[in-house]
């Protein structure tokens, strides 16, 4: 059976599957909500504070569940107002498809979408940064960026393993224009940088073209 395609986050070097499987967020028990936090804090209440201040936070692998859970909030808090929401983004990549539902997503939402990079800023996760409009790409001084080509694994015939290896090029096509489109490269310098693992210090990314502005304080959003 084909393995679905994907960004690969990065994994140890001794990982030998061709395509590292994603662990799905973990969802905590119903139970635990009421359940305080060594700062008196319900999980259920900051929850609410982050939806009352427009606030999102993508951290860990790009999956179907963080995308579900991304777009219910962005739809919620759209519905609400058109007032600027704020993605906060610290992630090492994952699923293409569930980055390109949150990409397409921020760009659905009439409201103005703000992207905070934090950490580093990966693959997939990547990708979801890049939706916003340049303007609205912050990072912060010690964020790490990474663009690469779109990794997968097929088993089976070889017929359907040339259909998954035309898919990966496919996809690839497409992801650079993405980017070539969104930092203002060529697409013929992208495709040269994601040929290998292309890393960026906050300060290169801006030059790339990547992020807009990098700050330090939220006095500077």
């Amino acid at each position: 059976m084909n393995e679905l395609l994907g960004f690969a986050p990065l994994m140890d070097d001794d990982d030998d599957d061709d395509m590292p499987e994603i662990e799905p967020v973990e969802v905590p028990d119903e139970d635990d909500d009421d359940k305080p936090n060594k700062n008196g804090d319900h999980p259920r209440s900051m929850d609410d504070r982050l939806l009352k201040n427009r606030t999102i936070l993508i951290y860990g692998p790009i999956d179907m569940n963080l995308a579900m859970d991304v777009t219910r909030r962005l739809l919620v808090m759209d519905a609400e107002s058109h007032d600027e929401i704020r993605i906060f983004i610290n992630s090492p990549g994952g699923h293409v498809e569930s980055g390109d539902t949150i990409f397409d997503m921020i760009r659905f939402v009439q409201s103005p979408v703000k992207v905070i990079g934090t950490g580093w800023v990966a693959s997939a996760g990547a990708l979801i940064y890049a939706a916003a409009e340049l303007e609205n790409r912050y990072s912060l001084p010690n964020t790490r960026f990474l663009l690469h080509q779109p990794a997968g694994g097929a088993t089976g015939q070889a017929s359907d393993i040339a259909i998954e290896a035309q898919e990966i090029l496919k996809m690839r096509r497409r992801l650079n224009e993405i980017f070539a489109r969104q930092t203002g490269q060529s697409i013929e310098k992208v495709e040269e940088d994601t040929d290998r693992n292309f890393w960026m210090s906050a300060g290169q990314a801006k030059d790339y073209g990547l992020v807009g502005r990098i700050i330090a304080s939220v006095d500077e959003l």
